[in-house]
């Protein structure tokens, strides 16, 4: 029964950014757990996913339209969504009214309106409800350098999912935010792969290391899963601990 409450075996979900890095990670591992998985990105760099691919620029409407309608007419149902997508602009310009839109459109907006998509798909009484996933940041919650309009649009995305949380709760959607602490990917490789910087980031961590993509699998697959079903609004850290430490 236990194994059952956390099972997403035959559940239809979107993953979002699942070209590489923490979306791919995410996706393979709902595959693994028998979700049929459509993952949604702008490019792939391989040939050997383990879910369905679609190529889609998730700031353009109509693609997410499209491909929302062609899930739900190929099964009937959509039973998740994790909004995973979303950029990091070079420090460069970072105060910059291009930027600053670029990032938004990207990591608040396009959350905000697949969300939407999915959820009318989802709404009780036609679709069975369902849970919805918004993939946040630290920088929702810390100041860091260099960086404002991420921070912004990843703050942005958490008020998000609570309004969401809100409004589409009564219709058996639940919505929740993943926290990510810093990961192992090509967003971070450059402060991972420098000893000094790494080291500083590592200092924050209770745990003693940096987080993989695959450490957000089971977070995902819970908050996916029947296991979280009075779950919602919520946000759910997996940073190692960095938001808790203290001294």
């Amino acid at each position: 029964m236990v194994s059952n409450l956390f099972s997403v075996e035959g559940r239809v979900i979107i993953v979002t950014g699942a070209g590489r890095g923490n979306g791919a990670a995410i996706a393979a591992g709902l595959a693994r757990a028998d979700a049929r998985v459509y993952g949604l990105d702008i490019q792939y760099h391989r040939t050997d996913y383990s879910y369905k691919t679609e190529i889609c620029d998730v700031t353009d409407d109509s693609s997410l339209e499209r491909i929302v309608d062609r899930v739900f007419r190929e099964h009937g149902r959509i039973d998740g969504l994790v909004n995973n997508a979303g950029i990091s602009l070079q420090p460069m310009n970072c105060y910059s009214r291009s930027n600053f839109l670029e990032t938004l459109s990207i990591n608040a907006l396009a959350p905000l309106r697949l969300g939407w998509m999915v959820a009318q798909v989802m709404k009780f009484p036609e679709g069975g409800g369902g849970s919805i996933v918004n993939v946040t940041s630290l920088g929702a919650h810390l100041g860091f350098p260099d960086n404002p309009a991420y921070q912004a649009s990843k703050a942005a995305l958490r008020q998000i999912t609570r309004a969401m949380a809100v409004d589409f709760g009564r219709f058996g959607v639940r919505v929740n935010n993943i926290c990510p602490g810093y990961m192992v990917t090509a967003m971070t490789s450059a402060s991972y792969n420098d000893p000094i910087t790494n080291e500083v980031r590592s200092s924050r961590m209770i745990l003693d290391r940096w987080g993989e993509s695959e450490d957000l699998v089971g977070p995902c697959q819970f908050l996916l899963s029947d296991a979280s079903q009075y779950v919602t609004g919520t946000d759910l850290a997996v940073d190692g601990g960095w938001l808790a430490k203290g001294l």
